[in-house]
């Protein structure tokens, strides 16, 4: 997708509203940038605005959605035009689940001069279990029970070499500067050590691989935490889990095919998530403090209610 690998990993929530917006929240959007890679995870009304307000650009590699209810897609059509008026050219690919055809070709056609733009738009229907396989990570599609299709998604870096063990390879006779960087990469290097020509290998100054970094988007969904475990890795970094409703509406939550913060919570500890984001807040609620007291009682990692245009970095673990 033309990347560049980066050490950094961002999560721009640019909408956390569910169902409909408020005057501090909009409607479901949340931008990874890994490196140079900008992924959108669902796409609500007025999302390129949210992107300008948080500096985050607009120059989408990818766009994943989560299901075809309106307010996770109805943004994707002001921001294809949006791209055609700034000149994009690069390809652009819209993964959903079933329906991502037609609804997509819909969108091109409300634009109206879609036949004009310079750009490709490429349309995959994704299942529970695809593996989307990208430079320098994964995206896995996730089981829901939102009472419709959909999917959720977990974002998954690829491992990382080793700690680099910088005193062995001079030991082993290599110098350092630009070598030192390919030995890091995984590659290994050569050296003459008088008539001999000698190889040095990742391997010989690498310490074991470290895991990359992760982060599961659940979208709108039931608690199937125990559907999911299958998919996630041992250390999961950032859990983004439906919290539609506090507990006092767990009747209304089981209703509507959504989460409440307590089932967010007990999904959170299940997942072994080293942070739990609470999205899809139900306009019905000016406060977030029972959705915190909720996750809070059945999780002990961190817990937020993410405001709109708010950051978090994933930092390496080590």
């Amino acid at each position: 997708m033309g990347c560049i690998t980066g050490e950094t990993l961002y999560v721009f929530f640019l909408g956390t509203s569910g169902s409909l917006p408020t005057v501090s929240r909009n409607l479901p959007a949340i931008m990874v940038k890994w490196g140079s890679c900008d992924l959108l995870f669902d796409c609500g009304e007025g999302t390129q605005q949210q992107m300008m307000r948080a500096k985050c650009g607009l120059s989408v590699n990818s766009i994943f959605i989560s299901h075809w209810h309106a307010d996770h897609f109805l943004g994707i059509i002001g921001l294809l035009q949006t791209m055609s008026f700034q000149g994009r050219t690069d390809d652009l690919t819209i993964y959903g689940p079933d329906g991502v055809f037609e609804i997509v070709e819909d969108m091109r056609l409300i634009c109206r001069n879609a036949a004009k733009f310079k750009f490709h738009i490429e349309r995959v229907r994704v299942d529970p279990g695809d593996i989307i396989s990208f430079s320098g990570f994964t995206v896995t599609v996730l089981p829901t029970d939102h009472g419709v299709v959909g999917v959720g998604y977990l974002f998954e870096e690829h491992e990382r070499p080793g700690k680099f063990d910088r005193e062995q390879a001079i030991v082993l006779g290599v110098k350092p500067g630009p070598l030192f960087g390919k030995l890091q990469r995984g590659q290994e290097v050569h050296i003459q050590n008088g008539d001999e020509t000698v190889t040095i290998t990742p391997d010989q100054v690498l310490g074991p691989p470290r895991r990359g970094r992760s982060i599961l988007y659940t979208g709108d969904t039931r608690p199937i935490h125990d559907k999911l475990a299958p998919y996630t890795p041992k250390i999961l970094d950032l859990l983004v889990h439906d919290a539609t409703f506090d507990t006092n509406e767990t009747d209304r939550a089981r209703e509507f095919h959504h989460s409440t913060a307590s089932d967010a919570g007990i999904a959170g500890t299940a997942l072994n998530a080293q942070s739990l984001a609470l999205f899809h807040i139900s306009p019905r609620y000016t406060s977030i403090d029972a959705h915190l007291k909720d996750a809070a009682r059945v999780y002990t990692g961190e817990v937020f209610v993410p405001a709109d245009l708010s950051v978090k970095e994933i930092a390496f673990p080590q």
